[in-house]
Formats: structure tokens, sequence, C-alpha cells
């Protein structure tokens, strides 16, 4: 078992729209996000995607449907296939949990997209 601090895990590094791993219970990833301005539009054809906004505000706006503004303490899960892209007017930190494995822009192809998640060691 490791013990998590949230604030340390934001404290370790300053890129945006660059997701760290900070646990995998299962066959799941839990990672830590700050983002800032518009991230690709996007899916996930195979997995929710839940997006827990821990400081800050988020807009997760969505091609066929209302967008859902997100503000620190607040959750939404984003069913697979759906189409989306988060907004932030300033940084904001995000809890992101998902299938491991689950690449950054889903389907799309773009210098965003991360082959690879960086893992934290914090506690």
């Amino acid at each position: 078992m490791e013990k998590v601090s949230l604030a340390e895990g934001f404290d370790a590094f300053d890129e945006q729209w660059s997701p760290r791993l900070v646990a995998e219970p299962n066959d799941h990833a839990v990672k830590l996000a700050k983002v800032e301005g518009e991230f690709v539009w996007h899916s996930h054809p195979d997995t929710d995607e839940l997006f827990f906004v821990h400081d800050g505000t988020v807009t997760v706006e969505f091609r066929d449907r209302d967008d859902v503004t997100l503000r620190a303490g607040e959750l939404l899960v984003v069913p697979s296939g759906v189409e989306h892209r988060p907004v932030a007017d300033e940084e904001a930190q995000l809890v992101l949990f998902e299938a491991a494995g689950t690449r950054n822009t889903g389907t799309t192809e773009t210098e965003r997209t991360q082959t690879e998640t960086e893992r934290l060691n914090v506690d």
C-alpha cells in the first residue's frame, strides 16, 4: 500500500496536459494533470474516463450534449465512445481515473499524445 499526497504530486511537475501516474488499482490508472486552455477533441472507445477537479474549474465540452462545468471537489464520468474536450480558462488540477494504458488523446493523434505516462513517487 502506498499513501499518495495530491498536494505533493501536483507540486512535483509543471507541465500542462501531461498526466502523471500516481496509482494503479487493479487494471486502472489514477493520474494527476495540470490543465489550462483547450485540449483536443477525442474519445476513448473502450473505456469510461473519470475527471475529478482537485483545484480550479474545468469545463468538459461535448459535441452531442450540454457541456459540464466542474469546480473543485466535483467529478464527472465520461462514458466510453463519447467525444469530449476538457477546457480550463485558468490552470486547474485534475485527478483522472481510467483503464490502464488509456492514451490521453484517445483515438486522436496529436503533438499532445503521450505514448507513455511518467510515474510520480509521492507520499
